[in-house]
């Protein structure tokens, strides 16, 4: 699904996987991320992507004019999770409004995985 926003030039169309990528290098700029995690649905285990998938390990779900935004993540041993979470709440929120002009309502940060 893709969202429309109008302006006085124009009209610009998003769609679903402009805005997981714009999420995803968001994320990837936090401290503490190693990086986007997708699940195979065949075995069962969470795979790090590379950094032409990360639009994989970000769910976009559109509300009204708003955006919701899941992201897939793997951290860092040794860093503290919610410090990390916070802070890529933050620049996801901060990045995605500044870029395209839509409100991001929610960021859900969800940690499947710690490397070393």
């Amino acid at each position: 699904m893709a969202i429309k926003t109008t302006n006085q030039y124009g009209s610009i169309e998003y769609t679903d996987d402009v805005l997981a990528n714009i999420a995803g290098l968001a994320t990837m700029e936090c401290y503490g991320v190693v990086g986007m995690a997708s699940k195979k649905a065949t075995d069962g285990f969470w795979e790090l992507l590379k950094r032409e998938n990360l639009s994989k390990g970000v769910k976009i779900i559109s509300a009204d004019d708003d955006l919701l935004i899941d992201l897939y993540i793997i951290v860092e041993y040794g860093t503290k999770i919610s410090v990390i979470a916070d802070n890529i709440i933050q620049k996801v929120k901060y990045t995605v409004e500044d870029l395209t002009g839509i409100n991001v309502k929610k960021v859900t940060v969800n940690v499947q995985g710690i490397r070393v």
